[in-house]
């Protein structure tokens, strides 16, 4: 194992106890199944020759949707490794290094962000869910609650900015420059009538800490690292960001480019998006991670 995986936890699992969470595959399942018998389980076993597809994962809740759907995909004729990191960083130098055939851990305007600073030539293979971010606070109850000049502490991932003041923009708390959208930073603020003093230089990691530590008088934590961390966002948190149709925050399976086409690729995203695995990720997590059909 190369050195960027070094520093992951590698997810090793039964089949043998996942199968037992599998079980009652949905009608689209079967019936890919079965199209694989009638095709002398041409795919399943191309997919084997091809041997296990490496996916890197955040550890919640991507790696554990993905150790869900590992028995349902193995059922398609593809292995599954699931690599589990705690970063935003490492997930895409593995995959550029290809020791990674995927990952699954990021949304889609950080994916272009890193793209263009990087110069990796990754693509997007599909989305899978959306996590709504949380806005914490050990103080208040409300956003109404906060005080004149209330420290507001944010990621220190810009790809997030623009979705943190859209969120407070809809909440009437700012106002932001006309058309700044999901490109919006801290100057792009218009008007701040409670004079809050925005703090974006944590890691999106160390945010669940900065909470507990009550360094600010709220704190916006990325959902991952809200559950992460044991918190439920849906109770937790004194409001959350709407995860409707027209959120652009999708997280995705990337993977190097020209490897969308991979059999094992599109099984692993048709599985992820099959019935059951939405309803897997719908009764676990609570709308505090809504899963996607595109």
């Amino acid at each position: 194992m190369k050195k960027i995986l070094q520093t992951a936890t590698a997810v090793t699992l039964s089949l043998g106890v996942l199968a037992a969470c599998g079980e009652g595959n949905n009608d689209n399942t079967t019936d890919n199944a079965g199209s694989n018998q009638g095709n002398g389980n041409n795919a399943s076993e191309n997919n084997e020759e091809q041997g296990p597809l490496v996916v890197g994962a955040s550890n919640v809740p991507h790696a554990e949707i993905l150790e869900f759907a590992q028995p349902l995909l193995e059922e398609e004729g593809v292995e599954l490794e699931i690599v589990s990191f705690n970063d935003y960083v490492l997930p895409n130098e593995a995959l550029a290094e290809g020791e990674l055939d995927a990952n699954y851990f990021q949304h889609v305007p950080y994916l272009e962000s890193q793209i263009e600073e990087h110069g990796y030539d990754f693509v997007n293979a599909g989305g899978i869910h959306i996590e709504p971010i949380g806005i914490y606070s050990q103080d208040y109850s409300s956003l109404d609650e906060l005080p004149e000049g209330a420290e507001i502490i944010m990621s220190s991932s810009v790809a997030d900015h623009g979705r943190i003041l859209m969120m407070l923009e809809d909440e009437g708390l700012i106002t932001l420059a006309e058309g700044a959208g999901v490109e919006a930073t801290i100057n792009d603020i218009e008007d701040n009538p409670n004079n809050f003093e925005f703090s974006d230089n944590v890691e999106a990691a160390l945010l669940p800490t900065a909470y507990e530590n009550n360094e600010g008088d709220a704190v916006l934590i990325n959902s991952n690292y809200a559950l992460d961390a044991g918190l439920n966002p849906l109770e937790d948190a004194i409001a959350t960001e709407d995860a409707d149709a027209d959120n652009p925050y999708v997280n995705v399976i990337a993977v190097n480019s020209g490897d969308e086409d991979d059999e094992r690729v599109t099984a692993l995203i048709d599985v992820l998006r099959s019935e059951e695995v939405r309803d897997y990720i719908l009764e676990t997590y609570d709308n505090s991670v809504v899963p996607v059909s595109e």
